[in-house]
């Protein structure tokens, strides 16, 4: 997301594809022919008049430079007569080198290849890395580790390495150890930091980009003096003391009400009399017997309607 790409140049449907090759052939040359100088990385940039610069990025210069010059003389020369383009070298060195992990993975892999424990290199991979001041390291070995029959893979972390956070600066770098018993394959991530994005002006409609980007300071306003009043003015103003001030009228005071004591008669009030509302004659209540309705007898009563429902109690009535 805010790295570059490492190849900086436009060209036609046509020739995409032959300039393509050219890089990818010059980057292979070119680390062939310096392999022990620490070679991170290789930016290459095509002007319109058909000069190809190469930025080349590592971490010995002294080896890519040579004495006087030379190497780098020599290799400009042979450059430009395998693609027939003007070609300018420039180096860059890298200062901090146990924070590449390109670099990194490049130490690795050569220590295996000089019969050195992948597990003592990883080790000291990390510990100069994070003594460096990275915030993480991983590094991953494959292949048949100690020449074993069966392949298998290794790995060792320190810190963390979140790979799933989009703001974080996370270096990757891959060298393969070419040894007796086989390739082994090492993989290296560096957590350095993470990014903070930085703040965007908006661009108002009509106003040039470099205000937009900077800020211009406002400039001062001129702001109009007060109007000093004349001495002779000040001297003609009348005294303030001699000018009477009318004082406002108290308000008057709300007259003060005692209540009567308990022990002591009210004052008689006088009473209108009122006409005394007549009262509603009362309805007649007349008690009306209410009437039973009769039920008819069943079958089952029609035998014994008459007859009492305990015979003792009729006996002794008669007796």
């Amino acid at each position: 997301m805010f790295r570059p790409w490492e190849a900086n140049w436009f060209a036609n449907p046509k020739d995409y594809t032959k300039m393509l090759h050219e890089d990818l052939a010059m980057r292979t040359a070119i680390l062939a022919r310096l392999r022990n100088a620490g070679i991170a990385k290789i930016e290459t940039e095509r002007s319109s008049n058909a000069q190809l610069t190469v930025t080349i990025h590592t971490a010995k210069p002294g080896i890519v430079i040579g004495k006087g010059g030379s190497s780098v003389d020599q290799l400009r020369e042979d450059l430009e007569k395998r693609f027939g383009n003007r070609v300018r070298i420039s180096i860059q060195e890298i200062k901090q080198p146990e924070l590449d992990a390109q670099l990194v993975a490049e130490n690795i892999a050569s220590q295996i290849e000089r019969r050195i424990s992948y597990k003592r290199a990883m080790k000291q991979a990390i510990l100069r890395t994070m003594r460096a001041g990275a915030k993480g390291v991983r590094i991953y070995c494959g292949g048949r580790l100690r020449g074993a029959e069966m392949a298998r893979r290794e790995w060792d972390r320190e810190g963390r390495v979140p790979l799933h956070t989009l703001r974080a600066d996370i270096d990757f770098g891959r060298a393969t150890a070419k040894t007796t018993f086989g390739a082994i394959g090492v993989k290296c991530w560096i957590y350095k930091d993470q990014i903070t994005p930085k703040a965007r002006l908006p661009i108002s409609d009509g106003a040039p980009i470099g205000e937009a980007i900077a800020p211009q300071p406002e400039a001062p306003v001129d702001v109009a003096p007060e109007p000093v009043t004349p001495v002779s003015e000040v001297a003609a103003l009348p005294d303030l003391g001699a000018i009477e001030i009318p004082s406002p009228e108290p308000a008057p005071r709300r007259p003060r009400t005692t209540r009567a004591k308990a022990g002591t008669a009210a004052a008689p009030t006088t009473t209108t009399p009122t006409a005394a509302k007549p009262k509603p004659a009362a309805k007649a209540k007349t008690a009306e017997p209410k009437a039973k309705a009769e039920k008819p007898a069943g079958p089952s009563r029609a035998k014994g309607a008459g007859a009492p429902k305990n015979p003792k109690k009729t006996t002794k009535a008669k007796s």
